[in-house]
């Protein structure tokens, strides 16, 4: 059996993160652990983020992303914040540059605490989303749930992150849209070849917005990084806002910034909230005061 590897359990603005410690090691966390984690109440999770040795000179690690139903992600920004913090209380160092299956990330850690991660260039061409089908106009596409003529949803705008996301524009509040039956079947629709990420967004000003997600391989979650950049992003491209937005989820507020770089900043908050040790291969664990125990 495989040494255990220590793990701790955070929250970026509340979206449900495991940050385990895969360092020194040639294995990886299994899809097997990832369900059974997820299993557990106490490691219920949105994303793990195992942070490996370095592959490429010029990074300090190697981020592996897995979704709670065991699949891989490619870009986790909240995900990406706990390791920040948990890697800044380790060493002492505030900067960072990781990479990602979706590319290269830098990360710093601030004074006051909050946490800003470089999420890269969003991507608006239909071939890199992926879409099934030719879209050259990405920032409204054809796509509905509902009566042809009075649909639920519909036109959303979409934009990869590193991973796809559709982003539904509505006039009402969030909370009246029956996301959790609606997500299912948007996240599968044939229209994206790799799932997508689903979002519901109200701009509330030229620099607010608030949103659910329905998040792809996790379902409902009270925050996603990388949808909040989403959100922004296309929010700005379709002129409902500015560069620069406060997304509200269920879990907290995130700030976005789409610099004139083009570059995606999100920065926010990451939360310990306990820690332990676990098997990367059965996803057995243990919580570190009943080790010590």
């Amino acid at each position: 059996m495989a040494a255990k590897a220590p793990f701790a359990k955070m929250n970026g603005a509340g979206n449900e993160i495991i940050v385990a410690d895969m360092r020194g090691r040639a294995d990886r966390v299994s899809a097997t652990a990832a369900l059974a984690l997820n299993a557990s109440p106490s490691t219920r999770f949105d994303q793990i983020m195992a942070i490996h040795d370095a592959r490429t000179p010029g990074t300090a690690y190697f981020i592996d992303i897995l979704n709670s139903d065991g699949s891989p992600a490619q870009a986790c920004g909240n995900g990406t914040r706990c390791v920040v913090q948990a890697l800044a209380a380790e060493t002492g160092q505030k900067t960072f540059t990781f990479e990602t299956v979706a590319g290269i990330l830098n990360a710093v850690e601030h004074e006051n605490g909050l946490i800003s991660v470089d999420m890269g260039r969003p991507r608006f061409d239909w071939q890199e989303i992926p879409l099934a089908e030719e879209f050259r106009d990405t920032r409204m596409i054809e796509l509905q749930i509902g009566p042809i003529d009075d649909p639920v949803l519909h036109s959303p705008s979409v934009v990869s992150m590193g991973n796809p996301h559709a982003i539904f524009w509505v006039e009402q509040d969030v909370w009246s849209y029956e996301l959790d039956r609606f997500g299912p079947m948007l996240e599968n629709h044939p229209i994206f070849p790799e799932r997508a990420n689903i979002t519901i967004a109200q701009v509330t000003s030229p620099a607010s917005m608030v949103v659910r997600t329905w998040e792809r391989g996790a379902g409902l979650t009270r925050a996603c990084g990388s949808a909040a950049c989403a959100a922004a992003v296309a929010g700005a491209r379709t002129r409902r806002t500015g560069r620069s937005v406060v997304v509200r989820a269920p879990g907290g507020e995130l700030q976005v910034e789409w610099r004139e770089d083009d570059h995606v900043v999100l920065s926010g908050p990451a939360e310990w909230e306990f820690s332990g040790t676990f098997d990367p291969q059965t996803g057995v664990w243990v919580r570190d005061e009943e080790s010590a125990a």
